[in-house]
């Protein structure tokens, strides 16, 4: 087992020295990010024949799909920060073991309550495993080298978005209607088991402390920031499954947040280690526009996947496997431009960015201009989802890089758990805002509701245009200072 280490929480950052397995490293963590995001979306194709199979309500198998997001978005903060105190591989190994048990929970659960428990436990541990992703690229690389593994992860993040369909129509195809979806969740206990062993192997240690630190947990901090995304986040998925009473939830976002905020200072100034530095954070140059650019492209790009899927499929009839395989094109062009991207963003910086964005809205419109109407649908719909992929790969990556650049390595996790959790926000909101237009306006037809939505989601990712556009002009002002 290796000895090496890199991981340190101390406040006085280590000097640098690479890992000549860094490379490796990161593809071991990869791997588990992958089968942590896959989880998203790869139920989706499975509603139906779960809600047969368990013989339950819409309602419930909806809390399959939502209550993974929600738990997801709400642990990833403080997974984080438990990665930056107690170090990657134990946070890794910790949460690998609670997703392999909560996998094999769902798949063999015999009734729809058990299963939604056992997803819930899921989402959690999912969110202690993501976070180690940022945290270890922050740790074991510099430079440009950081940029491109980055890109490596951009690629991980979108091609799962992207991907999960089509493993799941593939899953149930090969398994059968009845007990299909069940394998979507066994599958993951052998990997998880062989990445454990990869992670005991190659993963670096935490360095010993060399001077005094404190690895509290700041417990009232992880509450309240808990209490302000719950509140946020729990009304979205309750309105995707019609319930409207939890909107009232929402009144606690500005309050649970101002008490965050207020006791992180608190923390800070007593001299403890906060959950999150926001005096530090908030003095790093783009980190809040780069939050961002995260949470409101996501908010977009993960509404846009979700109505075209449920166009080809309600609109066309066309199978889960079938809708699946026509959104492959998306994956392929995010898969040729994120690890592009990440070669290049120490060299063009935002101005990456923004050409990503507004190619990824290009595209989109393209989708949403083209592709209603015609038969068949795949000569449009193919080359257009080819562009938006192609810009949708070259934002994941470069924005976490360029977001995280001036975070030290010693809060990497917590300040990349940030960043993740204003994306899991940004996806639910997005999803329910679009399907909630697609829904209105094909009560006249699958094509105008299609349009409608197409063109929210476009109008969203220029949102995340216009942040990014800021942060470009906001670094050209601190250059020219300095020169």
């Amino acid at each position: 087992m290796s000895e090496h280490v890199v991981d340190t929480p101390c406040v006085d950052e280590p000097e640098y020295a690479p890992d000549p397995r860094r490379w490796r490293i990161l593809g071991v963590s990869l791997v588990i990010g992958f089968m942590a995001l896959l989880d998203v979306s790869i139920v989706n194709v499975a509603i139906p024949s779960m809600r047969e199979g368990l013989h339950t309500s819409a309602g419930t198998i909806q809390w399959v799909v939502s209550g993974y997001a929600l738990a997801f978005g709400l642990t990833l903060v403080a997974g984080g920060r438990l990665g930056d105190a107690y170090g990657r591989r134990r946070l890794m190994l910790i949460g690998l073991a609670l997703f392999i048990l909560s996998s094999a929970a769902v798949g063999l659960a015999p009734n729809a309550a058990l299963v939604v428990l056992a997803r819930l436990a899921q989402g959690a541990s999912a969110g202690l495993l993501t976070p180690q992703n940022s945290g270890l690229i922050q740790q074991l690389f510099r430079g440009p080298e950081r940029g491109r593994a980055f890109g490596i992860f951009g690629l991980t993040v979108s091609v799962s978005s992207a991907i999960g369909p089509v493993l799941g129509g593939l899953i149930i195809a090969a398994a059968g209607e009845d007990e299909g979806w069940r394998w979507l969740f066994l599958v993951n206990v052998p990997i998880g088991l062989a990445a454990m062993v990869a992670v005991m192997v190659m993963v670096p240690r935490r360095r010993p402390s060399t001077g005094p630190s404190d690895n509290r947990i700041d417990v009232p901090g992880a509450l309240l920031l808990g209490a302000t995304v719950l509140c946020l986040l729990y009304p979205v998925v309750r309105v995707e499954g019609g319930d409207r009473l939890p909107l009232v939830l929402l009144v606690g976002v500005p309050l649970f947040g101002w008490g965050f905020v207020a006791w992180e200072r608190r923390t800070a100034a007593h001299g403890h280690p906060p959950l999150l530095d926001l005096a530090l954070l908030r003095a790093l140059p783009g980190y809040i526009n780069g939050l961002a650019v995260g949470a409101l492209y996501f908010t977009g790009f993960t509404g846009v996947l979700l109505v075209t899927s449920l166009y080809l499929q309600e609109g066309l009839g066309m199978s889960p496997l079938q809708a699946g395989l026509l959104m492959v094109p998306f994956a392929a062009g995010s898969s040729v431009s994120a690890p592009l991207a990440g070669r290049v963003v120490t060299e063009l910086g935002r101005k990456l960015t923004v050409a990503a964005l507004a190619t990824m809205i290009a595209g989109v419109i393209l989708v949403a201009l083209l592709v209603p109407g015609q038969d068949p649908v795949w000569p449009w719909l193919v080359p257009t989802l080819l562009v938006a992929g192609l810009g949708a790969g070259a934002v994941v990556s470069p924005n976490m890089t360029l977001t995280l650049a001036e975070v030290p390595p010693r809060m990497g996790g917590a300040a990349g758990g940030a960043l993740q959790t204003g994306q899991r926000i940004g996806a639910s909101i997005g999803a329910a805002v679009l399907v909630t237009v697609y829904q209105l306006a094909a009560d006249g037809s699958a094509d105008a509701g299609l349009r409608a939505a197409l063109l929210t989601g476009a109008a969203l990712v220029g949102l995340a245009l216009l942040m990014a556009i800021r942060s470009l002009r906001q670094a050209r002002s601190l250059e020219d200072a300095a020169g």
